[in-house]
């Protein structure tokens, strides 16, 4: 039978060599998704990935025990994803990927392959990016990896009501800058594809909830 997580963070304080390393394995798919979906960039998500468990090493003797081991470490690799974001937009390096589809949806042109996963990822990744970070985590943790809002709440550090908040205004935001996805080609103008247009936008964001809160 494996240890509980609080179980391996106390043998790692208390000084055994392989305790974190067990622990950070058990839950690095998860940690990774996260940092790489905050930052759409995966030589950045490593970096932020290993800044954070270098604390996260550093600091354990702080955990208080209030909240789980795993919420916790998700705290910090948000935290260390979103002071990337932050370095990023003070000293922009933009990737020639990125210029294509921020020139491309500047110019209103059509997608060369509206179907492709690769292109729709590289959309929803440069819009993203234009969102306050604290609705960009949002929506990372409950749109793209499907956390339940009271579990992203916890991990953020808010309450389940700013957490729909932020959700809600991010969607609002990304929504009408994504309609041209997945849109038919050489379908006229109208409400119908309008219709299907902001359709498609949602499903680009799974886990989507219905209405806003109030």
């Amino acid at each position: 039978m494996q240890p509980p997580d609080a179980e391996l963070l106390r043998r790692h304080i208390d000084g055994d060599p392989d305790a974190f390393g067990e622990l950070f394995l058990r839950h690095r798919d998860r940690l990774w998704a996260v940092a790489v979906r905050t930052l759409g960039d995966p030589e950045e998500a490593a970096d932020a990935l290993q800044d954070a468990m270098i604390s996260a090493f550093r600091r354990a003797g702080s955990f208080r025990g209030d909240s789980a081991v795993t919420t916790w470490l998700h705290r910090i690799v948000i935290n260390a994803s979103l002071d990337r974001l932050r370095r990023m937009a003070a000293h922009p390096v933009t990737s020639s990927a990125d210029e294509r589809v921020l020139d491309g949806l500047a110019a209103g042109r059509a997608r060369p392959d509206p179907s492709s996963a690769t292109d729709t990822s590289l959309d929803v990744t440069a819009e993203l990016r234009r969102l306050p970070h604290d609705q960009q985590a949002a929506l990372v943790l409950v749109d793209m990896l499907g956390y339940p809002v009271a579990d992203a709440a916890e991990i953020l550090g808010v309450s389940q009501g700013t957490v729909k908040s932020r959700c809600a205004r991010g969607r609002a935001r990304l929504l009408p800058r994504l309609a041209h996805l997945r849109k038919a080609p050489g379908e006229p103008p109208g409400p119908g594809r309008a219709r299907r247009n902001r359709s498609a936008a949602e499903n680009v964001l799974p886990g989507r909830e219905g209405g806003d809160p109030s």
